[in-house]
């Protein structure tokens, strides 16, 4: 009996240690890289247009804060042209052991996004919507990054109405600022 007990209490012991996060582990490892100043080209539903991101790690590295400006010029489609600004933060949800960002648009959109672990590689995170605020219910969005080194990226944004397939809105190309002290 001893015995049978000191498998169980290895095994509860195992059972136990893979479900808790490691403490010492990085929870922003997947999106370190992006921590610091980024511009490129925007090309999709508004146009091409130029983009400029700035992300950082605050509040005690608790959360990861993302400004995003996209620039479209004058188009025959739409005469005065479009700014666009959102304002992201990225958490750990420590319950689900993932990555979540809630992406705050101008419009008054408000999308909530959890990472699927499922469609991404180590090259390229897929966060996709679990909520989204004042749009139909029908909506989804999803928002993939594809980091071509630590100084390149491309996000490419898609939308889903009514159970349809995803379809490419837009997709930033970015390249790290070369002014960025934080590299």
């Amino acid at each position: 009996m001893p015995k049978l007990r000191a498998v169980l209490f290895c095994l509860l012991g195992s059972l136990i240690s893979a479900q808790t996060p490691d403490p010492q582990a990085d929870i922003w490892a997947p999106v370190r890289y992006l921590v610091g100043e980024w511009e490129g080209t925007a090309v999709g539903e508004p146009g091409t247009g130029t983009v400029v991101r700035r992300y950082e790690v605050i509040l005690k590295e608790r959360f990861l804060s993302e400004r995003n400006q996209s620039t479209f010029p004058p188009l025959e489609k739409n005469k005065t042209g479009e700014v666009h600004e959102h304002l992201s933060l990225f958490s750990h949800d420590r319950k689900r052991n993932t990555l979540v960002f809630r992406q705050f648009h101008q419009e008054g959109f408000v999308v909530t996004y959890v990472l699927n672990r499922a469609l991404g590689s180590s090259t390229k995170l897929v966060f996709e919507s679990e909520l989204m605020e004042n749009v139909p219910d029908s909506w989804k969005a999803r928002e993939t990054y594809e980091r071509k080194s630590d100084g390149e990226f491309i996000e490419t944004f898609e939308l889903s109405q009514g159970g349809k397939p995803f379809t490419v809105y837009s997709r930033n190309h970015f390249k790290r600022r070369a002014a960025d002290p934080g590299r």
